[in-house]
């Protein structure tokens, strides 16, 4: 007899992860707003990102249900249109590159080429995942096109990464790696933050990520210092930030989530902030997809967690949203499985059965 369990046990991996994501975008929120009240901040940028990236994972999910290979190319596509077309979603006065924000750009083509990259594992099609493939490789000389290195970098890695997801069977290992990752980028941003690194090497980082930038982060730093716990309160950082206050251009940003989370939130909105990322992958890796477009999802999340780690992309809602998106698309069970699933249930139960007459 064919067991009736593998249904059952994915069912309730999927409750699992999405009561999960609830609970920790729920976290983020109130703890925006308890650190808001504190410190009288402004937590309608981190209540519209939670916003942003749970709708966006609503929609990818359903999305991904129902067109397991559309959906994600024509995420695909529309993120590609809105780097090239639309060059007014940045705040402040960079409004004349795409997006205004080398980050965002590369954010914004990243997820593109990952969500291509998914619909080319997800099609059976041979010529059509060649012609997927394609469009991700040119999504990355769109990114060099631009002028964004990063996106570029970040696009081929992806492309790479999904070439690569195709030969691993056991999702776990790769998971954890991408993890590492991030974690990895991280802490070299916290180190340059707290003058942890050799000298010279802090100066070739300046000289590649400018020395305004690294100030920034070195701003953030001593904010979290003052108020470890809960940080200066959200949206505040501008105002305290002396390199910030010099600056004729400023965006009121540190340039780095992890250190934005650090000096408005303190070290629980950072844990928050490795939650919900830990939680996108936990949902990948216990999810319903083949292993190659859960490993390439994640490799394009990852990705933009180090694009984010050291640029201004999450204040993007474009890039929340896509990254909403592409996870829910790369966690959801098509609707032909699910068909098939029950078929398969109901034959079982039917099969020792006696027929009535």
């Amino acid at each position: 007899m064919t067991s009736v369990s593998g249904p059952d046990a994915d069912g309730e991996r999927r409750i699992v992860s999405d009561t999960a994501g609830v609970v920790v975008l729920g976290a983020c929120a109130t703890w925006s707003l308890v650190t808001a009240a504190v410190h009288d901040g402004r937590p309608e940028g981190v209540l519209l990102a939670v916003l942003a990236v749970a709708a966006g994972y609503a929609a990818g999910r359903i999305s991904g249900a129902l067109l397991p290979v559309g959906a994600p190319f024509a995420g695909a596509l529309a993120g590609i249109a809105l780097t090239v077309a639309v060059p007014h979603l940045a705040p402040g006065p960079q409004i004349t590159a795409p997006l205004g924000h080398a980050g965002a750009t590369a954010a914004v083509l990243t997820l593109s080429a990952g969500a291509a990259c998914c619909a080319a594992w997800a099609t059976p099609v041979r010529s059509a995942r060649f012609a997927l493939r394609l469009l991700a490789t040119g999504t990355a000389v769109l990114a060099a096109v631009l002028g964004s290195t990063s996106g570029f970098a970040a696009c081929l890695a992806v492309l790479l990464s999904s070439l690569a997801a195709g030969r691993l069977r056991r999702r776990g290992a790769a998971t954890a790696a991408l993890a590492a990752v991030a974690v990895l980028v991280t802490a070299l941003v916290w180190a340059v933050a707290a003058r942890a690194v050799p000298g010279g090497f802090a100066a070739a980082l300046e000289g590649r990520l400018t020395q305004h930038r690294v100030r920034l982060w070195q701003d953030a730093w001593h904010l979290l210092g003052e108020d470890t716990l809960l940080g200066a309160g959200p949206g505040r950082f501008g105002e305290l930030s002396t390199t910030s206050a010099q600056s004729l251009l400023s965006d009121d940003k540190p340039h780095s989530a992890p250190l934005q989370q650090a000096a408005e939130q303190g070290i629980v909105g950072v844990a928050l902030l490795v939650a919900v990322f830990g939680w996108v992958l936990y949902a990948l890796w216990r999810g319903p997809r083949p292993t190659p477009v859960a490993l390439t999802a994640g490799a394009a999340l990852t990705a933009l967690a180090a694009i984010s780690a050291v640029g201004n992309a999450l204040s993007f809602t474009a890039v929340t949203v896509g990254a909403g998106l592409l996870a829910g698309m790369a966690t959801a069970r098509p609707l032909a499985d699910e068909s098939s699933s029950r078929t398969a249930r109901g034959q079982t139960r039917g099969a020792g059965r006696a027929p009535a007459w």
